[in-house]
């Protein structure tokens, strides 16, 4: 607009020419000039404004009318009704943060999707233990309903009669075979310190023979016969603690996998009786919709604890009958065992003893064995 202005002034201007054909210098070019640097001042303000604050169109002018035209072809914007442009920064630092991090987006995606997979592993472990404990929770009540029915005598139980007195036979045998084993032992611990005794006795009177030579003789012959009896004591010992090894096996092993075993079936058992007593008592009463599906559920988890029950009594049965074969085959060596060293040694047979130990396979520690090394003393 400012250059139009300057252009319809120019060329209504009369350009004088003096003689020697040089333009003079007129008043209105120094007007000219002083307006075109005001009008360029006033626009470049208005330039910094809109790039400051944006463009305002309630400020702006619309021209009407062709080069040249009259000031009365000036229309105001501001009756004019239309939405207003704001400079956003924030948009602005948003756009360069995604022209900066092309990859960023589907990397927020994939953080989001692994967050989501994560929160929903841990939803269903926190279900399935819900569930589990609530299972836990049932059953536990049914069945000590059930245990206290039954001692009550309001409950019925299944029996096994054959079963069951097998069971009560291995419990007495295994409290006798405790009590068997636990006297073996206190007969080692005083055998290995009659011997041990025998050992520092026969040393003492070797050193006595050594130092007394009007008594050399019979120092000697009582050193000579404690060395011996300690070597058949050792004999002696070697079989006690083979006999000892071998019904801790029997007892603490063999008969406690046993009655582990019988434990499971008797807790299965428990756990029969009280599902089968809890469809029994659905079945008695009334047959509606909801009941229908109670005795059904009800059902099913009966026939699992069934199943449970028989195949853990098949498996009681079987150990039993193993367990009564090894223990048969095992006290027999062990007491032959017992009888032939204990008498071999108190006959002072020391021929017989050796060959009992043979014949056992039994393996003597060499003398010091027991005692702790150099290195496990440290």
């Amino acid at each position: 607009m400012m250059a139009e202005s300057i252009m319809s002034k120019a060329a209504t201007m009369e350009i004088p020419i003096n003689s020697n054909g040089d333009t003079g210098t007129l008043a209105e070019d120094d007007s000219l000039e002083q307006a075109a640097q005001g009008q360029w001042r006033v626009d470049e303000k208005d330039l910094q404004q809109v790039m400051v604050s944006g463009p305002n169109l309630n400020e702006t002018s619309i021209v009407s009318g062709g080069y040249g035209g009259p000031a009365g072809g000036i229309i105001p914007t501001s009756s004019i009704k239309g939405p207003a442009i704001r400079f956003n920064p924030e948009y602005l630092e948003g756009r360069r943060g995604a022209a900066s991090a092309p990859g960023g987006r589907s990397m927020h995606h994939s953080t989001s999707n692994s967050a989501l997979a994560a929160e929903e592993v841990s939803r269903g472990v926190a279900v399935e233990k819900l569930d589990s404990v609530k299972k836990w929770g049932i059953n536990t009540y049914k069945c000590t309903k059930q245990m206290f029915s039954e001692k009550f005598g309001k409950g019925s139980r299944t029996v096994d009669l054959e079963l069951e007195a097998q069971i009560e036979v291995l419990k007495e045998t295994k409290i006798k075979y405790e009590s068997v084993l636990r006297l073996a032992t206190a007969l080692t611990n005083h055998f290995h310190n009659m011997v041990q005794t025998q050992q520092a006795l026969g040393d003492t009177f070797a050193d006595l023979s050594q130092k007394s030579p009007e008594l050399q003789d019979e120092f000697g012959y009582n050193a000579e016969t404690q060395k011996l009896l300690c070597k058949n004591g050792e004999s002696l010992l070697g079989a006690i603690n083979f006999f000892v090894s071998s019904i801790n096996t029997l007892v603490n092993k063999t008969m406690e996998d046993t009655l582990l075993t019988i434990k499971l079936y008797e807790n299965a058992r428990l756990e029969f009786d009280a599902y089968r007593t809890d469809v029994e008592e659905l079945s008695q009463g009334p047959r509606d919709a909801v009941t229908v599906v109670r005795i059904e559920m009800a059902t099913q988890e009966y026939q699992v604890h069934r199943d449970k029950f028989e195949r853990l009594r098949s498996d009681v049965t079987i150990k039993l009958k193993f367990l009564e074969e090894n223990k048969v085959k095992v006290m027999h060596k062990q007491l032959l065992l017992f009888h032939n060293a204990i008498s071999a040694y108190f006959a002072g047979n020391q021929q017989q003893l050796e060959q009992t130990l043979i014949q056992f396979n039994v393996k003597l520690k060499p003398p010091g064995s027991d005692k702790p090394s150099w290195l496990e003393e440290q």
